[in-house]
């Protein structure tokens, strides 16, 4: 009886999630890829093949922003990773145990308000005649207001901003299992700072930092609305030539292709970091 009923609890808890994982997740995706292999020969009348993939190989514009989107990420993501270590390490190994829940509410303020209001914030501090450009003005710096807006440096403070959060969490969690006896081992043996932060800290902290960097690298290569308003028509984001295909163009084979080749090379690039970094998903993201 005990164990019927503990099955029942399994299904019970598990069919939400199961339900959420496949019907707005693994059957988008099919449904992105089945459209992605469709090769339209006249109105309402189509064939299949990978001509839209050789379209989008062939096109230098498409593969050039594919390739300008990951390199930004890379660096967004870098960027993430040192001004969020500190931060992690300051809340999970200095802060005094009662300030750590103050702390880390202070770094989720930010997810209190939509990427909308946060990009639109940014808007208002750099833009020509915004908080930034009318200070410096005011205190003689600059004789002109300037524009500080539309340039790749505003589009990755913008997009460091907004995920470096989901740097910290997992830093946070995987330091705070850190047990500090480790850290006055190393000190006691001699080691100077950098010598025990590079031998005993960063291997320890690995898991956190590589399912930082999955995550943030991941939210940055498919954020839309940071590159597009901080960067305006100079931003060449991948995200904005699939809503062009699908919403401006309404070529919906294109915009499937777009995004399976985004999902595919975003993949691709988390999977070459876990071998050079020797991890798996299993000890990071996966960690308990």
């Amino acid at each position: 009886m005990g164990r019927e009923a503990g099955k029942l609890s399994l299904i019970l808890l598990m069919t939400p999630f199961l339900l959420w994982i496949g019907l707005l997740i693994i059957l988008p995706q099919l449904g992105i890829g089945y459209v992605s292999l469709r090769e339209k020969i006249s109105y309402d009348e189509f064939s299949f093949g990978l001509k839209n993939y050789v379209d989008f190989i062939s096109e230098p514009v498409y593969r050039n922003t594919l390739f300008r989107t990951a390199w930004m990420s890379i660096l967004v993501t870098i960027l993430a990773l040192i001004v969020g270590f500190p931060v992690a390490y300051y809340i999970a190994k200095i802060a005094r145990q009662k300030s750590r829940a103050a702390l880390f509410l202070m770094c989720l303020i930010p997810l209190w308000v939509s990427d909308l209001v946060r990009a639109y914030g940014w808007i208002v501090l750099l833009r020509e005649t915004g908080v930034f450009s009318s200070t410096l003005v005011w205190l003689g710096i600059i004789n002109t207001p300037i524009e500080m807006l539309y340039n790749d440096i505003t589009v990755v403070m913008g997009l460091v901003y907004t995920v470096v959060l989901f740097m910290i969490v997992p830093l946070t969690s995987t330091l705070q299992g850190m047990d500090d006896a480790l850290l006055e081992a190393g000190y006691n043996l001699g080691g100077s700072r950098f010598t025990v932060f590079r031998r005993i800290i960063v291997p320890y902290a690995m898991p956190g930092i590589v399912s930082g960097c999955i995550i943030t690298f991941m939210l940055t290569a498919g954020s839309y609305l940071t590159p597009v308003l901080l960067g305006g028509k100079n931003s060449s984001w991948f995200t904005e030539q699939i809503y062009n295909q699908f919403i401006t163009r309404y070529n919906w084979e294109a915009g499937a292709t777009f995004g399976v080749t985004l999902l595919v090379f975003t993949s691709f690039v988390v999977w070459l970091g876990l071998k050079l970094t020797g991890q798996s998903l299993a000890t990071t993201v996966a960690k308990d």
